[in-house]
């Protein structure tokens, strides 16, 4: 007997945590999108347990535009498979198999909540203040991005999200993707900057490598990126860890920009 093991959509969890938003919350929110944009949807709370808990990659196109207008992002970066058309493939002349998924909004025989992460060692889930340090060479000047961002543990993988309205940049939604080996983090960074600021809604990307603190409220360490005449840069970045807890109250305490 085969065993199937889901992987959990951290992305789409840090995402909703991020918007302050419950499972129900995003849920109804996708109803109302679906509405605004003349396709009704029945997302419900299960469906959106079914996609974070890895369960269902693939939603429906009406469950995709819904995602993205309420998110503001594609739907590759909320941590699902690309979107490619459905085939079909043919039997002998009586009628075929569709290869889509069975359909979404259809109850599990699941619990509620989603697993707690099986973690060997420290768990890293929390707000963190995220800070950085970078060179303009068009102004000639060092400046400093810092963000409140939400950080999601699942095993060794950590995903982060920048909290609505919590950048020292307005508009300027940061992503992290990480691995944690002991006491090395690694992985890589995305921001998107604001259309009307200075680099005019250009997206910037890049690897980042930080070490933990014995106390494991502190990540330090350097990233690198390329620039916008394509030469690579690198600068200091460290995450300090704010509060363990992702509550509703707490994440509503750390949605404004960091002094």
């Amino acid at each position: 007997m085969t065993t199937v093991v889901h992987v959990p959509n951290d992305a789409l969890r840090a995402v909703r945590i991020g918007l302050r938003m419950s499972q129900d919350d995003l849920a109804k929110a996708l109803r109302r999108a679906g509405l605004e944009l003349g396709e009704p949807n029945d997302a419900s709370k299960r469906l959106v347990q079914r996609w974070e808990a890895g369960i269902s990659r693939t939603p429906r196109p009406v469950y995709v535009r819904a995602l993205e207008r309420v998110t503001g992002m594609p739907v590759e970066s909320l941590g699902f498979a690309p979107q490619v058309p459905m085939a079909r493939v043919r039997g002998d002349g009586a009628g075929g198999h569709d290869m889509a998924p069975s359909p979404e909004g259809v109850a599990p025989a699941e619990a509620d909540t989603l697993p707690a992460p099986q973690t060997a060692g420290a768990n890293y889930s929390g707000v963190w203040l995220s800070r950085y340090e970078f060179y303009s060479s068009g102004r000639d000047d060092t400046f400093e991005g810092k963000h409140f961002v939400v950080l999601v543990q699942h095993g060794n993988r950590l995903t982060g999200r920048s909290l609505r309205g919590a950048s020292s940049n307005p508009d300027s939604p940061l992503s992290l993707d990480l691995t944690v080996d002991r006491s090395v983090v690694t992985g890589t960074w995305t921001e998107q900057t604001a259309g009307d600021g200075y680099y005019q809604g250009a997206s910037y990307h890049g690897a980042v490598q930080m070490l933990v603190e014995p106390t494991g409220r502190r990540m330090a360490g350097k990233w690198v990126g390329f620039g916008k005449d394509f030469d690579v840069n690198t600068g200091p970045w460290e995450l300090r860890l704010m509060d363990t807890s992702t509550s509703k109250a707490t994440l509503e305490l750390y949605s404004t920009p960091p002094e």
